[in-house]
């Protein structure tokens, strides 16, 4: 089982802090983003890593990280996406990384509380199909919203004006080889990006898409107000201090690769 962090993109959101480095480089609390997760695929076991990095400040990712050493990794791969042609895009630039085996993404500007242990363990005794992480969200509408049938998810609805439910999918996927042959057929969206809610419904179209919620709490790092609320729940975590609203913010398009 391999991970794969998508790290790439601009960061517009949080200009002016992304004019001199990467989004992903930005403290939340007393660490660089990068490095949540990155432990959090560690923790869950996973010691072949790559990073999807891009931008204007790639070379920063090697100074920092080098190696992996830091995280107990005897290696850390890296490659390299221009421009912002989405997660789904980022995604396909690990196939070669992958090599025919099922991957672990995690969006480089995810943060959230719970280990990614139990889910990951369980996808690696069945590694078939996609697996991803809800979330309930009292926000719905501004995610990608699973609509749920009993235990199955029958369709990702992107930002939907009446949502489903209020289960929203996180910056958290497990994909078997066939991701990156959907990749390969996709067309780019309205926004000019290969978009992963195309291959996530790919999945349910086969009827091969399970999930699990995701414990905790969850939220992303992409804007100026996010993330000084990872900050803010990072910290009442490590001190045992009040945490501010743990409500989640913009979550599976345009995080991570954004």
């Amino acid at each position: 089982m391999k991970g794969i962090v998508l790290a790439g993109g601009l960061g517009t959101r949080l200009d002016p802090l992304t004019r001199v480095t990467n989004k992903h480089l930005l403290p939340v609390y007393d660490r660089p983003m990068i490095f949540y997760p990155i432990q959090k695929l560690v923790q869950a076991g996973i010691e072949d890593i790559l990073v999807v990095t891009g931008g204007n400040h790639a070379g920063e990712f090697l100074r920092l990280l080098g190696n992996g050493r830091e995280f107990g990794l005897k290696h850390l791969n890296y490659t390299y996406q221009e421009g912002e042609g989405g997660i789904a895009e980022a995604l396909g630039l690990a196939e070669h990384f992958a090599d025919g085996g099922p991957v672990v993404v995690v969006l480089g500007d995810n943060i959230f509380s719970a280990s990614i242990a139990g889910p990951v363990a369980r996808f690696r005794e069945d590694p078939r199909g996609a697996r991803l992480l809800l979330k309930e969200v009292p926000d719905p509408e501004r995610f990608g919203v699973a609509e749920l049938d009993g235990d199955r998810v029958v369709a990702i609805h992107e930002k939907p004006e009446s949502p489903p439910s209020r289960f929203v999918v996180t910056g958290v996927y497990m994909y078997d080889q066939r991701a990156f042959d959907v990749i390969r057929t996709l067309e780019p969206s309205r926004r000019n990006e290969l978009e992963i809610t195309d291959v996530n419904n790919r999945y349910i179209g086969w009827g091969d898409l399970r999930y699990e919620i995701l414990e905790g709490w969850w939220t992303d790092a992409g804007t100026i107000e996010s993330l000084y609320r990872a900050s803010g729940l990072v910290a009442a975590d490590a001190t045992g201090g009040p945490a501010s609203s743990p409500a989640s913010s913009p979550g599976q398009e345009g995080n991570g690769v954004g």
